[in-house]
């Protein structure tokens, strides 16, 4: 794989915190314009993994690169990112527009541009009626489109997502994964860190299971079902179990 179609890489990324060790060794190279679903039972070291990649947790040992940036130079990769986490950061105080109008502050983009990229985004996510109430009579569904809006904003070249679809009714779980498929296929990259299964089964190009801080299993979809020699039907989720298992995590 040539470096410059690489988008995130990792060799023997670790975290310690005291004596444990969270994230034991991971190594990735996921490439630009491409879906890689990342998937593990609760403790594998998946939320501290994004952490590091988004230069939020400072790894113990290993190197880890954004689009050719060291995770070290934390201007740098934040420029090139987008991260929405499961708990999306947004002031309560504030409305859904001054949300995203502040953000888009943040991130230079100019006001009229701004503008433009705000409503066309709450319109697609049903959120334009909404805009002018505080976030803090907003649903939990309505606090994760705006926390997704706000992520896509800027147009990042690597997107970070954990659980994008959380607490969204069907309609509103489709759009984003029609967002997510749009942003691939126009070249951005998207890391996805998900419990639902067929999202990652639609979406993926490639996908990563850790357990106990590594990954045990990678590839694409089709290919790690294949493996799991069991049922000629086998699906993602038998995958999951079958190798979270043989790595003695505790299965969720």
């Amino acid at each position: 794989m040539s470096i410059d179609r690489i988008a995130i890489e990792a060799t023997d990324l670790r975290k310690r915190f005291g004596d444990t060790l969270a994230v034991e060794s991971v190594d990735l190279a996921v490439e630009r314009g491409t879906v890689y679903g990342f998937l593990g039972p609760n403790g594998a070291g998946k939320t501290t993994t994004m952490r590091m990649l988004t230069t939020l947790t400072r790894p113990s040992a290993g190197d880890a690169r954004i689009v050719g940036t060291p995770v070290s130079d934390r201007n740098g990769v934040r420029d090139a990112i987008g991260y929405l986490p499961e708990d999306p950061p947004v002031f309560d105080e504030l409305t859904g527009y001054e949300q995203l109008e502040y953000f888009a502050r943040l991130r230079d983009i100019p006001a009229s541009a701004a503008e433009q990229r705000i409503d066309a985004w709450l319109e697609r996510f049903d959120l334009a009626g909404d805009a002018g109430k505080r976030i803090e009579e907003y649903s939990k569904g309505m606090r994760q489109k705006v926390g997704l809006v706000q992520a896509l904003l800027h147009e990042p070249d690597v997107l970070f997502l954990d659980e994008p679809t959380s607490g969204l009714d069907p309609r509103a779980a489709r759009t984003v994964m029609d967002a997510i498929a749009e942003m691939a296929a126009e070249g951005h990259t998207v890391f996805l860190s998900t419990h639902i299964l067929p999202v990652v089964e639609e979406l993926a190009d490639t996908v990563g299971v850790l357990s106990d801080g590594r990954i045990v299993a990678e590839g694409a979809p089709e290919a790690l079902t294949r493996q799991v020699e069991s049922e000629s039907d086998s699906t993602l989720e038998d995958v999951f179990l079958a190798v979270t298992t043989d790595h003695g995590a505790a299965v969720q």
